[in-house]
Order: structure tokens, then sequence, then C-alpha cells
């Protein structure tokens, strides 16, 4: 039959190939399978009129079996009756049914035999139906697969670019420069803010007293082999004062 023809063209033929040509392999596949079930479908109304067809034979190789019976009886009916020549008409009428009755008991076994092998084409041709489907499921993963993979190689490529990576180590040393600039003006506002002078007395009275000779007189007072210094630092006396003065402010006290 012609459409199984088509449709064994049609599955036959080489997807991939479709797919190369197709803009949209996913779209163009799932247009295939919609074309397949409704050739399907076609096939599937071809083979219930074969099937029909096949039914109907069976029917009229049954009724001239049953006409010719009939017309035997009525022979046989006449013979009883002694009228030879009706009994003669009568048995002229079941050999035509008989040959009827041949002639539709040879069509009926073509055509059963004919409905057996359309019936067996169409499971085949729904199996492969049902393969295309698969394999259009696995083509559509793949078409994904490598979209996705092409998706990624493009930006890594963009990446790869060093004009990418050259601009953010320029705005790196740009904004290492801004933080720098802000601790500067910070510092710098700190220490022109306020009472210079005090700021220095502070800064002396922050000072460590003593460094390691006071750690050790600690420590000496900790043991108890001494008294506890005191942290903040002794003002010179008078006599020390006057020593560490210039000659010529002693003469001017004199």
């Amino acid at each position: 039959m012609g459409i199984f023809s088509r449709l064994g063209t049609l599955i036959k033929s080489n997807l991939n190939d479709l797919i190369s040509k197709a803009e949209d392999p996913q779209k163009m596949l799932n247009q295939i399978v919609v074309e397949m079930q409704n050739q399907l479908v076609e096939a599937k109304k071809q083979v219930a009129v074969s099937i029909a067809d096949e039914k109907r034979l069976k029917k009229n190789w049954d009724e001239q079996v049953e006409l010719s019976a009939e017309w035997e009886k009525k022979a046989m009916l006449a013979v009883r009756s002694g009228d030879d020549a009706l009994a003669k008409e009568a048995l002229l009428r079941k050999s035509d049914h008989d040959k009827q009755q041949v002639e539709f008991e040879k069509q009926w076994r073509l055509q059963k035999d004919a409905v057996e092998k359309l019936k067996e084409q169409l499971r085949t041709l729904n199996d492969k139906i049902e393969e295309a489907k698969r394999k259009k499921n696995i083509l559509v993963a793949r078409q994904k697969r490598a979209e996705a993979q092409k998706a990624i190689q493009d930006t890594m490529r963009g990446l790869s670019d060093n004009s990418a990576f050259d601009t953010f180590e320029r705005m790196s040393q740009k904004v290492d420069q801004i933080e720098a600039e802000s601790e500067a003006s910070v510092e710098l506002g700190g220490e022109l803010a306020g009472d210079t002078l005090q700021q220095k007395f502070k800064k002396l009275e922050a000072a460590p007293g003593g460094g390691s000779d006071l750690q050790l007189a600690e420590l000496k007072a900790k043991m108890g082999l001494g008294p506890m210094p005191d942290a903040r630092p002794a003002l010179p006396s008078a006599a020390e004062a006057d020593a560490d003065a210039p000659a010529s402010s002693r003469a001017d006290k004199r």
C-alpha cells in the first residue's frame, strides 16, 4: 500500500541530516513525529477498511453456503414429490450458489491473508514510530547539551580576552590610590584639628616611660624585691633642671 511505503521512507530517513538543515532541530523533530502520528492514524483507517472487506467477503461466502444447502433441500423435496424437472431446476440453482461460494471463499481467504499482513505491518510501523519518539528525545537532549556547551565556550572566550583583566587591574590600582588618599586626608585632618600644643603633651604622656628598665622594676616589685615604680615620668628636680640648663642661664640666676 502507498501509505506504508511513504511512512517507511519517512522513518528510514536520516534524522541527523534533517537536524543539520533545520533552524530549530527540536521543532523539526516534533513536526516529524506529529506527521508520523497522522500517517499512522490514516494507516489504521485503511487497515480497518480492509478488515471490514474481509468480514463482508466471509459473510457473502457463508450466505452462499446456506443458499446452496437450501436449494439442495428443495431439490430433495421435489424428488420426493416425483417432480424430477423441478428437482433439476433446484439443482441448477444450487450449482450457481456453489460456484459463487467457491469464488467468495477464495476472495475471503486472500483478503484474510492480506489483513494479517497489514496488521503486522501496522504493528511494525507503530514500533518504529515509538522508536522515532525515543530517538527524538535523545537528539533533543544532545541539542540542548551542545547549545549549553557552546554558550559556556563563548563566555570563556570572552573572559580570556586580556583587555577585560587589564581593566580589572587598572580599577584595582585606582581603588588602592583612592583608599591611600582617604587615609592621608584623615590623618592630616586629625593632626591639624584642635590645639596642637595640647596634642603634643598628650603624645608625651602616652609615651612609655623607661622601657625595659620600667619592666624590670615592675618585675622586682612583683617578686617583693623592690617598690612598685611610678609609670609616669618623674618631673626633674630643681637641681637636675639647673644642671641641665645652659651655662648662661645659671649665670643669670646668680
